[in-house]
C-alpha cells in the first residue's frame, strides 16, 4: 500500500481547521443592533423569575406556619378548636381537622413544585440555558423540556392543586353552600378539560 505524503495530511488538517473556524465564525457572528436588542430583551424576564423565587420563600414560611398549627392539635384541645374554627369546620373532630391541615400542607408543596417548574423550565426555555447536562441533581423532566411540554406539565400540576382544594371542600362540605360546591366542581372539570385539550394539541403539533 502506498502511503500518502506527509504534506497531504497537513493540508487536509489545515483545511479541516479552516472549515471548523469558518463554521464557528458563521455560527457566532455578531448580530445587527436591532436583532441584538430584541434578542437581549429576554433578560427582562429575569426579575420575574427572581420574584418567583421570593414567592417560593414565602411558601416555605407558610408551610412552617401550617406545620406549627398541626403539631399542637395532638394534645391541646384549645388548639384543635381554634384550628377547626379557622378552617370553618362545624363538627370539631381531630381526624378531620388533621386531615384538612395535612391537605393544606400538600397544597403548599404542590404549588411550590409548580413554582419550581415555572422558574427552572421557564428560564431554560425562554431566557438562557442553565448548562445542567451531566449534573447529578438535574431534574429528569428538564432534559426534554420545551414550551409545549412545559404547558402540559403546568396544566397537570394545576389539576393536582385543584383536586386538593376540591377534596378539602368536600371534607368540610357542612360549612359550604351547594352553589359553592357546584362551582368548585365545575372549575375543576374545566381545568381537566383544558389540560386534555393542551395535551391533544401538543400531540397534533408533534
Amino acid at each position: 500500500n502506498d502511503k500518502a505524503p506527509p504534506h497531504s495530511h497537513s493540508k487536509a488538517s489545515a483545511h479541516s481547521v479552516d472549515a471548523h473556524d469558518s463554521i464557528s465564525v458563521e455560527a457566532f457572528r455578531p448580530l445587527r443592533p436591532m436583532p441584538a436588542m430584541i434578542f437581549a430583551s429576554r433578560w427582562l424576564q429575569v426579575p420575574l423569575y427572581l420574584g418567583l423565587i421570593v414567592a417560593q420563600a414565602v411558601y416555605v414560611v407558610l408551610f412552617i406556619q401550617e406545620l406549627m398549627h398541626l403539631v399542637p392539635i395532638l394534645w391541646d384541645p384549645n388548639a384543635l378548636a381554634a384550628t377547626a374554627s379557622t378552617l370553618g369546620v362545624e363538627k370539631v373532630s381531630k381526624e378531620i381537622v388533621v386531615m384538612l391541615v395535612v391537605l393544606s400542607l400538600i397544597d403548599v408543596v404542590m404549588i411550590s413544585n409548580l413554582l419550581i417548574m415555572v422558574i427552572i423550565g421557564g428560564y431554560e426555555t425562554f431566557v438562557s440555558r442553565l448548562d445542567l447536562e451531566g449534573h447529578p441533581d438535574q431534574p429528569e423532566w428538564l432534559s426534554h423540556v420545551n414550551a409545549n411540554i412545559l404547558k402540559v406539565k403546568l396544566a397537570t400540576a394545576i389539576i393536582g392543586i385543584s383536586s386538593i382544594h376540591l377534596l378539602k371542600t368536600f371534607i368540610s362540605a357542612d360549612a359550604m353552600s351547594d352553589k359553592a360546591l357546584l362551582l368548585q366542581t365545575i372549575i375543576h372539570v374545566t381545568f381537566i378539560l383544558s389540560a386534555i385539550s393542551i395535551a391533544y394539541i401538543d400531540r397534533l403539533l408533534n
